[in-house]
């Protein structure tokens, strides 16, 4: 038996079974959006996510069982050609799993476009970090003059809806080496999305860059997208950027869980997408 925690949640894995308890946070809004995920998919993308087995929303914690999906997680090592294809089929399969008329009864998920933007605005209303360094606040100005005028802007066009599966973190990706797949996990904060944003969502995660390896350009030139998609990509890269310097900015020195540098690193990454 191996038992993993994580911040919201503990993972138990004996056998070919994973049981995991949510213990921190909206725990019944965690369960609900991972069950519900892991229902639509195996329903209509079988064998990409894990099965469900089996939940209980009234034991202490509340507690979702499902199979095990083999593999090891992309992040912490480089990402070949093979695997990126791979992941890039896997994602694409995941996007158009859910039908229509489905997918429209699916709440938008966590921390998407509006939520993200009205979370920026708080926390840029708070005195800066005292740790981040001048070139970290530049580009957090920066950040928000650009997102001022985004604001103000004409969104361009509304977004086709996909399933999104709410997390980039390229550890929930799975290379099975025997079957030559990518297996997906951790549905905590999936829901209605468009794919643009999913896109961003990855290759901008803090995951995909710091360890170095994974190559942004070649992943996306995976994926057919349209003139709008591609315009909101741009947006919506720059957009995680900054969510995610704010974040970085707010590490503590005395417990750092990135390695040193890695905001200051974002900061020039932002700066990079905003031209």
């Amino acid at each position: 038996m191996d038992s993993v925690r994580w911040s919201t949640h503990t993972v138990e894995i004996r056998g070919d079974v994973v049981t995991k308890r949510y213990r921190k946070g909206d725990v019944r809004a965690l369960l609900d959006r991972e069950w519900r995920a892991l229902t639509l998919l195996d329903a209509h993308a079988p064998g990409l996510a894990p099965a469900p087995i089996a939940v209980d929303r009234d034991a202490v914690p509340p507690t979702v069982v499902m199979s095990r999906v083999p593999g090891v997680p992309l992040r912490g090592a480089p990402v070949d050609a093979k695997r990126l294809s791979a992941m890039a089929e896997a994602l694409d399969a995941l996007y158009r799993a859910v039908p229509h008329d489905r997918l429209v009864r699916v709440p938008v998920r966590p921390d998407h476009e509006a939520g993200l933007i009205a979370r920026l605005h708080t926390w840029h209303g708070r005195n800066p970090p005292p740790a981040a360094g001048a070139a970290v606040r530049e580009a957090l100005r920066e950040g928000m003059a650009w997102l001022d005028g985004r604001d103000r802007a004409a969104a361009p066009g509304d977004p086709v809806p996909v399933f999104g599966p709410g997390d980039g973190n390229l550890a929930n990706y799975l290379w099975d080496a025997e079957m030559s797949r990518i297996g997906v996990v951790d549905f905590e904060d999936s829901g209605r999305s468009d794919r643009a944003f999913e896109l961003a969502e990855i290759t901008e995660h803090v995951s995909g860059w710091v360890d170095g390896g994974f190559d942004t350009a070649a992943f996306l030139a995976c994926f057919d997208l349209n003139a709008q998609e591609r315009a909101r990509l741009r947006e919506c890269r720059r957009l995680l950027a900054l969510t995610w310097l704010f974040i970085l900015s707010a590490d503590d020195p005395a417990h750092p869980r990135n390695p040193p540098g890695t905001a200051e690193r974002q900061a020039l990454r932002l700066r990079e997408l905003l031209g």
